[in-house]
């Protein structure tokens, strides 16, 4: 997450990047953008804004050694005062396009500018801008025709409102690497943007810790809890490991599964999940780790705790409530209609 109060383009130029796939080329610009004011102004922010709520960063990586990731390397040359940076912009205009294998991939143009003074945490460092826009909008264009008479055309621009593929790279490192930030507006072809391109991946921090056991608890819901015990089960499962990170700053497994689990036989259909989770995913769930709260947030916002039936019917429970469906929520079986049902008790309705 950073801070864009302060901050300036030193050094902006656009290319455009074809598809080796379908055979268009790229095009290359000689020189900066010489900006005027009112473009300046209303181009700052439209590539700057997409990271401020950005709270997950990345780190460059490479199979044998992160100083041959491609991207990393030329960062770090464009950081130096000395740089060429016209030519390095279309080195990294040249390996964009050598990713493009796909025929869905799009072409468009490639941003990359030189930010200074971006606010990262509570200090200020220069940044490296890379964007490519894919995507145009079509908007109406009035017109003096013949001196005497408006008229009315068709145009295709840039919408001011949101990039579609960016990354930002400060300045700036911690023991893993360059801190490295990621949007993507267009998440079909992601793999090319973060994988494939940019050659990204989480920290190993807390933010990662938290999102990786939280994403394991919601799997573990939809894909054990629901089928097997229903949609009752998965949601109050679902509220109270969120509760439980909500209460704790220090995850352990061992004490969170003796606190959201009442039967011993779902401690060990969880522990048996976890393992084949870990395997699939290539992922390893700390036994213990500290919370993020920003993790814990953004992840709270993808956990859908709804009972959904077959009668068309949607019973919503709130994941902040962990003890409400337990206490207000009643599951059973009626032998007369040979029919499942839910009983809910209230007080009033709002």
């Amino acid at each position: 997450m950073i801070k864009r109060q302060k901050a300036s383009i030193k050094s902006c130029i656009i290319h455009k990047v074809g598809n080796k796939f379908n055979g268009t080329k790229n095009a290359f610009s000689d020189a900066v953008v010489d900006f005027d004011e009112a473009t300046y102004h209303l181009m700052l922010p439209y590539l700057l804004k997409p990271f401020v709520s950005v709270a997950e960063s990345y780190r460059f990586h490479h199979h044998s050694d992160v100083a041959l990731n491609e991207i990393n390397t030329y960062s770090e040359q464009l950081f130096k005062d000395d740089a060429d940076f016209v030519d390095l912009s279309k080195h990294i205009v040249n390996h964009l396009f050598e990713q493009s294998n796909s025929a869905q991939i799009k072409t468009g143009d490639v941003l990359i500018c030189h930010f200074d003074n971006i606010q990262y945490e509570d200090y200020f460092t220069d940044a490296i801008g890379i964007y490519k826009i894919e995507n145009k909008t079509e908007f109406f264009q009035t017109y003096l025709e013949d001196g005497n008479n408006y008229d009315i055309l068709v145009q295709k621009g840039i919408q001011a409102k949101k990039v579609d593929k960016g990354c930002l790279i400060l300045n700036t490192s911690d023991m893993e690497g360059k801190i490295v930030f990621s949007v993507d507006n267009n998440s079909y072809d992601t793999q090319y943007w973060i994988k494939s391109f940019l050659n990204i991946k989480y920290p190993d921090d807390s933010n990662q810790h938290t999102k990786n056991c939280i994403e394991l608890c919601r799997e573990f819901s939809k894909e054990v809890l629901q089928p097997n015990f229903g949609g009752q089960e998965q949601s109050n499962f679902l509220a109270k490991t969120v509760d439980f990170f909500k209460e704790n700053e220090i995850v352990n497994i061992e004490t969170f599964k003796e606190e959201v689990f009442e039967e011993e036989d779902k401690i060990q259909l969880f522990e048996d999940y976890k393992k084949t989770y870990e395997l699939d995913n290539k992922v390893l769930i700390r036994n213990q780790f500290d919370v993020s709260e920003v993790a814990l947030k953004k992840q709270k916002q993808k956990i859908k705790t709804e009972i959904k039936l077959d009668t068309n019917i949607q019973i919503k429970l709130d994941v902040d409530a962990p003890d409400a469906s337990a206490e207000y929520l009643e599951r059973g079986y009626d032998e007369d209609k040979k029919m499942h049902y839910y009983k809910v008790f209230f007080n009033d309705e709002n």
